[in-house]
């Protein structure tokens, strides 16, 4: 290279000499990939490169070879196929065992010297058709020369010698793939059909499948060929899917018989856990049911059929607890996880079975089948259920607290209350003895609930034991918990939540069937009171606010049974409840609670709406109301709201005591409220100037103006109109006075319409009177002053516009 060149020129010749590199080294890549591909192929070398620039194949040499050596031996076999069956009967027996040997021998034979010339693909086609020729001749020896075997005996000798014959022949053929998969698919008809030849039962054929899938199993932990592992593991799922649902069908209807089926399932299972680990949970929780039901089967029959579950939930359990014994032996993890899956579904399904009580002892009252104290008590819902469903609520509860982990004490919680609620169905338990365990199951749940509370205050709280970490079932979220990635969730809080709910459901259940008697009302809603007033005083949070507020309902539901024993009218028992949001508000002055003032105000609202029927009632109903509402406004917190809602209670009362009397004056009605809602208003500007008028005094004065207007155009008298003019003008000068836009528009419009309502008779009778023509011309002529003064007339309007966008 000149290296006298200018820079310039260099650069351009320096840029054009690597391209050319480029380009040369790309070819070279190209031809050493040609190369690669020609001596790695056994077909042979092509006679000529492909040419550089052609268009890619869209097949490889391979591939077409390959599809062609799979339609020529797929032609063979179906040609064989169809001398054996159709032109088999023209030969002699000298005949067909020529054609059977030579046929069956080149075609096994072959594939031997097509391997040593490096035809790989050709001998195993050729390979492929001689082990259906083998099929054939073994189908064809049957046909001809044992035409009286059994079937059945003769297809499983057949597939056994069939087995070996391939294994072997794969042996010494190596270089072929398919014999020895053939072998081991050939092998598994073997022992299932020899034992339906010999007679066998399901439970013998069960034994044979278990042996066959326990060979199968063998090959798969061995170090034999992909393709033998993967034909092998196929075949023993396959068996497994027939097997393990024999086996089942065979415990449930003779245990003795289906249990050691079901213990070698198992064990075959767990050595297969131990053998495939990518699915050794699975595996393992196949094997872990298996061993629950072939333990539980014999034991289950020994008993009375109330048992059945319990005592496979017992043998479930059994299998999760085994836990920690297996992990001192170091077993495989997939394995110990599979056998806790395996014991926690079978306790999850057992608890299933067990909820039809639960749910009889928390819905049965509600299924009332007579009045409220007829002392009639409706049958449980579950009544026919066994009473081993408590049992099971029993372990489920113990085993779930035995875990010690968050979700294990949560479990706990939910059966312990479970387990409770279905005692008195379960058991049959007398009327007041379900009363007794309903009520100790609120107390139960109450002072679960309570105890962060409690902790709050001082008392000691046991410490949740730690999440396990990575090496643990929960291993992800152990992980992430311990790094700070997920923020835990506090036991204390998740565990008095539940507690709290079920403290809830177990009160409108109890509360409910004591309607039945009139004693049990007052017993259990007067128990619930000092309950629930206990949690609300020793809790907090969430459980102080909901224990105050059922405590308010239980309150309300002793007044009314009150009231009801009395012989009092509903109308009169809404005047006894107000004693409820009354005493709730007085007891909110020192005992602060949300819930329990809103409760309150709900039982205000019913109780209200029981007077309903009475007017004078509930216009009394409606005064005592804002009388509370009134005195609770006197707390500086609920001042505003609870002083709107005393103004709408009282104006309600005066509403309907004046619709008692009869009177219908509307100002009547109206302005009681407008002279408050203008103080108001006056009170706020005074405060805040800047409020418009028509926020501070328009609400006040339409609520009295509007209706009082409209009276006047349906009211013949002159009173009326004198009176609403009169007023409507002091309006009109105030506003005009203090410059305010809301009661000079108002008071003024109502001025022009009550004098056109005024004027309105002598219009029609002077316009009676005049000419026909006279209208209008007027009408013209006014027209014609208008458009003559147009101008001047738009300066005007422009200027009282503006002297009214002055106005407040």
């Amino acid at each position: 290279m000149d290296m006298r060149l200018p820079p310039v020129e260099e650069l351009r010749r320096v840029d054009l000499e690597l391209v050319r590199l480029d380009a040369r080294r790309a070819e070279l890549l190209a031809r050493r990939a040609w190369l690669l591909g020609v001596l790695h192929s056994p077909a042979g070398r092509p006679a000529v490169p492909p040419p550089g620039g052609a268009a890619p194949a869209e097949t490889s040499p391979r591939g077409a070879q390959n599809a062609l050596l799979t339609l020529g031996g797929t032609l063979l076999a179906i040609a064989a196929l169809a001398f054996t069956l159709v032109s088999w009967g023209s030969l002699g027996i000298a005949g067909r065992s020529a054609v059977l040997l030579v046929v069956t021998s080149a075609a096994l034979a072959a594939p031997a010297v097509l391997l040593r010339r490096g035809l790989a693909s050709t001998a195993e086609a050729l390979g492929a058709v001689g082990l259906v020729l083998t099929v054939l001749d073994a189908y064809a020896l049957h046909r001809v020369a044992l035409p009286g075997t059994d079937g059945l005996g003769y297809t499983a000798v057949a597939s056994a010698v069939l087995a070996g014959v391939w294994a072997g022949y794969g042996g010494l053929l190596r270089g072929l793939r398919l014999p020895l998969p053939a072998a081991v698919a050939a092998a598994q008809l073997a022992l299932p059909l020899g034992t339906l030849a010999a007679g066998g039962g399901p439970a013998a054929v069960a034994w044979a499948a278990l042996l066959t899938a326990a060979g199968d199993l063998l090959l798969v932990a061995r170090p034999a060929g992909l393709a033998v592992r993967i034909t092998a593991g196929a075949a023993a799922g396959v068996l497994a899917l027939w097997t393990l649902p024999t086996c089942a069908w065979l415990s449930l209807t003779s245990p003795w018989t289906g249990a050691p089926l079901l213990l070698a399932c198992a064990a075959l299972c767990l050595y297969g856990a131990r053998a495939v680990r990518p699915a050794g949970a699975a595996l393992a929780a196949v094997a872990g049911l298996a061993a629950v039901a072939g333990v539980g089967g014999p034991l289950r029959a020994a008993l009375p059929a109330e048992w059945a579950v319990p005592v496979y939930v017992a043998c479930g359990l059994a299998l999760a607890a085994l836990w920690r014994p297996v992990r001192a032996l170091r077993v495989p993890e997939p394995v110990r996880a599979g056998f806790g899956w395996a014991g926690g579904g079978v306790a999850a399904l057992g608890v299933l079975w067990a909820l039809p009580p639960v749910l009889g002892g928390l819905l049965g009252p509600a299924a009332r089948s007579g009045g409220v104290w007829s002392g009639v008590h409706a049958e449980p819902v579950a009544a026919g259920h066994p009473a081993t469903a408590a049992l099971v609520l029993l372990l489920g509860a113990g085993a779930a607290a035995a875990t010690g982990r968050l979700w294990g004490r949560w479990g706990a919680v939910v059966l312990g209350w479970a387990l409770l609620t279905a005692l008195p169905v379960s058991l049959g338990l007398p009327y007041a003895a379900g009363l007794a365990v309903r009520l100790v199951t609120v107390a139960a749940a109450l002072a679960l609930a309570v105890r962060p509370g409690l902790a709050a205050r001082g008392l000691p709280e046991p410490a949740p034991r730690p999440e396990p970490g990575p090496e643990g079932p929960a291993g992800t979220w152990g992980a992430a918990w311990a790094s700070g990635a997920v923020a835990p969730l506090r036991p204390g809080a998740l565990l008095a939540g539940t507690a709290l709910a079920a403290a809830v459901a177990s009160a409108g259940s109890v509360a409910l069937l004591a309607l039945d008697a009139r004693a049990a009302t007052f017993g259990v809603l007067g128990a619930l009171l000092g309950l629930f007033a206990v949690a609300a005083a020793l809790g907090a949070g969430a459980a102080r606010e909901t224990a105050a507020g059922a405590a308010v309902l239980a309150a309300a539901g002793l007044t009314a049974a009150g009231a009801g024993a009395a012989g009092l009218a509903p109308s009169v028992t809404g005047l006894v409840l107000l004693v409820v949001p009354a005493g709730t508000a007085a007891l909110a002055a020192r005992f602060r609670s949300a819930a329990a003032e809103l409760t309150g105000a709900a039982v205000g609202v019913v109780a209200v709406a029981l007077t309903a029927p009475r007017p004078a009632l509930l216009a009394l109903a409606l005064a005592l109301g804002g009388v509370v509402a009134a005195a609770t406004a006197l707390r500086p917190e609920r001042r505003r709201a609870a002083s709107w809602a005393a103004g709408a209670l009282f104006l309600a009362a005066a509403w309907v005591r004046l619709a008692v009397w009869g009177v219908t004056v509307p100002e009547a009605y109206t302005l009681p409220v407008t002279v408050p809602v203008l103080v108001v208003g006056l009170l706020r500007r005074r405060r805040d100037p800047a409020v418009p008028s028509w926020t501070a005094y328009g609400p006040g004065l339409a609520v009295t103006l509007v209706p009082s207007l409209a009276a006047v155009w349906s009211d013949p008298s002159w009173e009326r109109p004198l009176l609403l003019g009169t007023a409507a003008l002091a309006v009109t000068l105030l506003g005009a006075r203090f410059r305010l836009r809301a009661p000079l528009v108002l008071g003024g419009s109502v001025v022009a319409l009550v004098g056109l309502h005024e004027l309105a008779p002598y219009v029609v009778q002077l316009v009676g009177a005049l000419p026909r023509w006279l209208p209008p011309a007027a009408a013209g002529a006014l027209l014609l002053a208008v458009g003559a003064t147009y101008e001047r007339r738009l300066r005007e309007a422009r200027a009282l516009r503006e002297r009214l966008g002055r106005m407040r």
